[in-house]
């Protein structure tokens, strides 16, 4: 893995924000103006949510980003102060806000933790681990789910069967498919055979039509055998903690939503479990979007997927679940980040 320090402040420019911000209002305009169903009253109707679970919705969010805070932490041997992990994960996820989903913040969080003053090869190895805990928890959790759903976990929208067909579980299999393998390639890689690893990488990279790789493949076999020593010898503790801490994390980002929902309609335990559920499946689907942090693409399949437990408030809930699950990371990001290469790049100097 290159770190090009320009291709990488490409990414963590302030000025990027506008992209999804502009893309995502764009959505919320177009879904104003060509869904008769959505009034002004039903704008007003924001006015309606229960103080309580609105509170709880925040406290839930807080809590998701306290989680990833401390996980950071634990997975660098608490190298990095409180202070400091704030910063990377505030960095982190602004990279992951303005690039495509598919694309992701991994090179980004590689450089920051460098910058940081963990080793590239330590940095490589936490990040490595940070994506393959989180692909887990959906390869693992996705068909936990689909069996305590009993069968209500694709949402029946005519506007879905008119765009996708009944692709969309086509869509989310594949995703999921793709998941799983990658998953269990980087694990077993990082874990159990790295040097196997860089041998079927060059053997891969020697077909002719992508020979001109095999450089850049031979690089990152190495840096994947350097990153499985670095993960070497650690305890029993250090995994329990890191992975109870991922379930912490993604069960807290989900309940933010069933929070937000139960702020305007109730829901029973079945219903609850439906919408947890649905996020689950929503995610997966929304990791092959080419826009900026899924801008427009969220939008769009909340509509679908949530609809009939919200039924008139799903307009403003869509609007809500934005505002706390993804744009205050676009304007932290924008904030932190002048403050953070000023210390990085200069202060430290």
């Amino acid at each position: 893995m290159k770190l090009d320090n320009k291709e990488i402040f490409k990414t963590l420019n302030p000025n990027k924000v506008w992209i999804p911000v502009l893309i995502g209002i764009g959505i919320v305009f177009l879904m104003f103006y060509t869904d008769p169903s959505i009034t002004r009253e039903n704008l007003e109707s924001v006015f309606d949510a229960s103080l309580l679970s609105l509170g709880i919705a925040f406290l839930v969010i807080a809590m998701r980003d306290a989680g990833y805070v401390f996980r950071i932490r634990e997975i660098t041997d608490k190298k990095l102060t409180w202070t400091r992990a704030i910063y990377v994960i505030i960095l982190w996820e602004f990279a992951s806000a303005v690039t495509p989903s598919i694309v992701g913040g991994t090179a980004v969080a590689v450089f920051i933790l460098h910058k940081e003053g963990i080793k590239l090869g330590k940095a490589i190895a936490y990040v490595m681990i940070t994506a393959i805990l989180d692909n887990l928890f959906f390869v693992i959790g996705a068909p936990i789910v689909l069996y305590l759903a009993q069968g209500s976990i694709f949402p029946e929208s005519r506007v879905l069967e008119l765009r996708l067909g009944k692709s969309l579980n086509l869509i989310f299999w594949l995703s999921y498919s793709l998941y799983a393998v990658y998953s269990l390639i980087m694990a077993l890689a990082l874990f159990y055979r790295p040097r196997v690893f860089k041998w079927v990488l060059l053997k891969i990279f020697s077909i002719k039509w992508i020979r001109k790789w095999k450089h850049n493949a031979s690089e990152y076999g190495d840096q994947i055998i350097e990153s499985s020593k670095e993960l070497q010898g650690k305890k029993l503790g250090y995994w329990l903690t890191i992975i109870l801490a991922t379930i912490f994390i993604w069960s807290s980002r989900y309940l933010m939503l069933n929070a937000l929902i139960t702020a305007y309609v109730d829901l029973s335990l079945s219903q609850h479990i439906i919408v947890f559920a649905r996020q689950i499946i929503m995610w997966i689907v929304m990791m092959i979007s080419p826009t900026p942090g899924s801008s427009g693409t969220a939008e769009f399949f909340f509509a679908q997927f949530f609809y009939e437990f919200l039924s008139n408030y799903t307009f403003v809930t869509s609007i809500l679940w934005r505002m706390l699950s993804y744009y205050p990371y676009l304007l932290l990001g924008a904030i932190f980040l002048p403050r953070w290469i000023r210390q990085v790049f200069f202060k430290k100097k």
